[in-house]
């Protein structure tokens, strides 16, 4: 059994834990950081590597409400919903229709785009921190469009961006050729987010970070599996690393913050917050070459993935998947995204490897940042979506700031847990 005492336990260790923790021990905390995996391998590991200020739509709009029956029947759909998960995720999917009405999906963007704002420049200083400058690439990213038609028709999407601070150029047939001469012709155009930044490997970022937090912090790799309030603070309570309920964790802390990512919804009840977090499934395949087909990251919109180049390999992550924490990989999502790639660069052959992780997933496409209900002994960072890497820095600051009493500013309004 391991009894410790720490002023913040941090519960979990993926980029955003790892982030907040990082930054609390630089304004001189004493932190306990505690997961029952490996920091930072988890979807912090497997996803696009994108810093993405210009990600400002919410997963539920309009457009998706439109055509929700289609994408959800159609077996070469981004979104796919595991038909065995249906009843637990039906209360979600209600949530998230209401969330895709065009009043609701406006007020989501606004508040990302206040969580994205400077994204690019927090990851730059976090980079300087832990020395990993030289994985970030700045050199943009692109939408990429299949028809004409379809580069028309996303003009009116990339004005509502631009108006809420996103920098974007329109890129013709000719230049997204001159970018990217390795992409086949024939393409109908290409939006190109020109301040956009991307981790070349984020595995060695998130090592970098991990290294980072774990000279100065204490890290106790077991499962938190209760939580309790008490006048003098919290005790987190739980299994070893495996889960085992004998043995483990017992854990006393002034504060606690809980950063589990998708594991966060039964934590988050027991201090009294009913946050309807779900999980969405991501999936990634990835080749090995000796130098990536392309120099930035690049999205098929229609399909719903990412061209991601990374050190000495190609990553192509994407798709969105509801099934929950407990089925088992889709060999169908695999075969999609191997097939996509395939439709791009004929020449490829089978996958180096494949992956499968957990994207913790509010219907608002918005995290929870804020004090717990009960009280601000509690703090919950979780739920960002497609997000987490890309707003981890922000979302530690808003963290420090709660912790040392600071007004974070109208950023955090739209994220706080009483919102639902």
């Amino acid at each position: 059994m391991v009894r410790e005492t720490t002023e913040i336990a941090v519960i979990g260790a993926g980029v955003v834990g790892l982030t907040i923790a990082l930054e609390l021990i630089d304004r001189g905390h004493e932190v306990v950081l505690v997961d029952p995996g490996q920091p930072g391998m988890g979807a912090s590991y497997g996803n696009a590597g994108t810093i993405a200020g210009y990600a400002t739509s919410p997963v539920g709009t309009p457009d998706v409400l439109r055509s929700l029956p289609s994408l959800l029947l159609s077996k070469t759909s981004p979104l796919a919903i595991r038909h065995r998960a249906l009843p637990s995720l039906a209360p979600w999917l209600l949530r998230f229709l209401w969330q895709s009405l065009p009043a609701q999906a406006e007020r989501n963007a606004r508040g990302i785009a206040l969580l994205l704002n400077g994204a690019a420049e927090m990851w730059d200083d976090l980079a300087l921190r832990v020395q990993g400058a030289g994985i970030l690439q700045r050199r943009g990213c692109l939408y990429l469009y299949e028809t004409p038609q379809a580069f028309t028709q996303a003009w009116t999407e990339l004005d509502r961006r631009r108006a809420l601070g996103v920098e974007v150029d329109l890129l013709g047939p000719d230049r997204l050729t001159d970018m990217e001469p390795n992409l086949a012709p024939g393409l109908g155009g290409a939006a190109f987010f020109t301040g956009a930044t991307f981790l070349d490997d984020p595995g060695r970022m998130m090592g970098l970070l991990a290294a980072a937090v774990q000279q100065k912090a204490r890290y106790i790799r077991a499962r938190a599996e209760r939580l309790e309030r008490r006048p003098d603070g919290v005790v987190i309570e739980g299994g070893s690393k495996d889960g085992g309920k004998d043995g483990g964790l017992h854990l006393h802390a002034r504060r606690v913050v809980i950063a589990a990512g998708a594991h966060s919804r039964r934590l988050a009840a027991q201090a009294g917050d009913r946050i309807p977090l779900d999980t969405e499934r991501g999936y990634h395949v990835e080749w090995d070459m000796a130098k990536p087909l392309l120099s930035r990251p690049a999205c098929p919109t229609a399909r719903g993935f990412y061209f991601c180049p990374m050190a000495g390999r190609l990553r192509v992550a994407g798709t969105v998947e509801l099934g929950g924490l407990t089925l088992p990989p889709s060999p169908h999502r695999i075969a999609k995204l191997v097939e996509g790639a395939r439709a791009f660069f004929p020449d490829l052959g089978p996958p180096d490897r494949e992956w499968m992780g957990f994207r913790p997933s509010l219907p608002d496409s918005l995290p929870v940042i804020g004090p717990s209900v009960g009280g601000d002994e509690v703090i919950l960072a979780f739920g960002h979506g497609h997000l987490g890497v890309t707003m981890a820095p922000v979302t530690a600051r808003i963290v420090s700031d709660l912790i040392a009493g600071r007004d974070p500013g109208r950023v955090a309004v739209a994220c706080r847990a009483t919102r639902f």
